[in-house]
């Protein structure tokens, strides 16, 4: 799933860790979040949206989406 969570991460100035500690994950799930080795649930990707002030939408783009 391609995603702009990294982009927008880095932008903001915050490291993993800080993203980590906004979304009450471990780093190591931002890590896998951001290299595409974990899709987030639902509940998460709503949290990251709340915390970049994003739709899910603009973060997370529909692999299911027709072409």
């Amino acid at each position: 799933m391609k995603q702009y969570l990294r982009e927008l991460r880095t932008e903001m100035g915050l490291t993993q860790a800080d993203l980590a500690a906004k979304l009450g994950v471990s780093r190591q799930a931002v890590i896998a979040l951001e290299t595409d080795k974990h899709i987030p649930s639902l509940d998460l990707a709503y949290k990251i949206s709340a915390v970049f002030d994003r739709p899910v939408e603009s973060i997370f783009e529909n692999p299911y989406r027709p072409a």
